[in-house]
């Protein structure tokens, strides 16, 4: 889609949820995994399938992304999607638009080997590549921080909005 184009639908959305507010609430439709075998996933929901592995050493094959991985790219996506919907909000047409996500994570927390040490990543980092013709740098940043602020995967990990599991045993 061109720029005016993701303009126009975004004024649309825009409009109409500033005329009935209840429309812009919509629950996320449910993401399920199953285990497949050793500790590889399939992963099934509503637009298609993915899967999951872990390396070998971790027990698995490396036959998919790891889960961690898909997290990474989730953030990645999310944010490119938000800057580049800002961008088109704003009139602005980017000429390059990268985003990677890199972090680290300390295996003995999902492990369990030591309990003081999380299973979480840490020192989640994003940066961004961004260019547009005549647009200046400050703008850009700009435009940025608002993508990070309004985007939805960045917005749930800051805000630790994650609660425990719902557990059905058979």
């Amino acid at each position: 889609m061109s720029t005016v184009s993701i303009r126009g639908a975004l004024e649309k959305t825009a409009t109409i949820l500033s005329e009935d507010p209840a429309k812009a609430k919509s629950a996320g439709p449910a993401v399920t995994a199953v285990l497949e075998g050793g500790v590889a996933c399939r992963i099934a929901g509503p637009v298609g399938e993915l899967r999951t592995d872990m390396p070998p050493a971790m027990g698995g094959r490396a036959s998919a992304p790891s889960p961690g991985w898909l997290l990474r790219a989730a953030l990645a996506s999310c944010t490119a999607t938000v800057v580049a919907m800002r961008a088109a909000q704003l009139g602005v047409s980017l000429d390059l638009l990268e985003v990677s996500v890199s972090g680290e994570g300390d295996a003995r927390g999902m492990l369990g080997l030591d309990e003081t040490v999380s299973a979480a990543m840490t020192n989640i980092r994003t940066r961004v590549r961004i260019g547009a013709e005549g647009i200046s740098s400050d703008r850009l940043v700009e435009l940025v921080r608002w993508a990070e602020a309004h985007a939805p995967v960045t917005c749930t990990m800051r805000n630790g909005e994650v609660g425990p599991a719902e557990i059905e045993v058979r």
